[in-house]
C-alpha cells in the first residue's frame, strides 16, 4: 500500500484528491494538511512514501517545505501538484528536491500512475513541465536507467 499526504490549501481540493486517490486499491491517503509545517509535521510523524504538496499556500508550504523535509531526511518523496507553471517555480521546486511536478488538470487515472512512478523513484513530470525542462521520453529512459545503474 502506498501511503499518501495531500497538503493543499484549499479543502475542496484535498477531498476532491482523497477521494480520487482513495478509489485506487493499492492508494491510501493517510492524512492531508493546509500548509507545509503541517504537512511536514504530518510526513516526519506518518512516514508516507509520498507528500502531494501545493506550490503556493498561506501559512508556508511549496518550495520551502521542500527544503526542509530533504534537510531533515525524511525518505518520503515530494511530489508538485500545482497550477502554477513559471520557469522560476519549476527549477526552484526540482532544485530543492522535489520528484515531481504535476499540474492539477491532469486526469484521474494519470496522477494515480505518477504517485506510484514517484514512490519507484522515478521523476514525474507534467508534459508542458518536461518541455520547459528540455527533458524528453528518451531523456527519461536514461535518467531512470542510470538511476538503477543499468547504464
Amino acid at each position: 500500500m502506498i501511503r499518501i499526504v495531500l497538503a493543499d490549501d484549499h479543502p475542496v481540493v484535498r477531498e476532491g484528491l482523497r477521494a480520487m486517490l482513495s478509489a485506487e486499491p493499492d492508494l491510501e491517503v493517510v492524512a492531508d494538511a493546509s500548509d507545509g509545517p503541517r504537512a511536514e509535521a504530518l510526513a516526519a510523524e506518518l512516514a508516507p512514501d509520498i507528500v502531494l504538496m501545493d506550490l503556493r499556500m498561506p501559512g508556508g508550504g511549496g518550495v520551502d517545505s521542500i527544503v526542509r523535509m530533504t534537510q531533515a531526511g525524511l525518505r518520503c518523496r515530494v511530489v508538485v501538484l500545482t497550477t502554477y507553471e513559471n520557469d522560476r517555480d519549476i527549477l526552484r521546486a526540482v532544485e530543492a528536491g522535489a520528484a515531481g511536478y504535476l499540474l492539477k488538470d491532469l486526469p484521474r487515472g494519470e496522477l494515480a500512475d505518477a504517485v506510484r512512478a514517484a514512490v519507484r523513484g522515478e521523476t514525474v513530470l507534467a508534459p508542458s513541465v518536461a518541455a520547459r525542462l528540455g527533458v524528453d521520453d528518451r531523456t527519461a529512459a536514461v535518467t531512470r536507467a542510470l538511476r538503477h545503474g543499468l547504464l
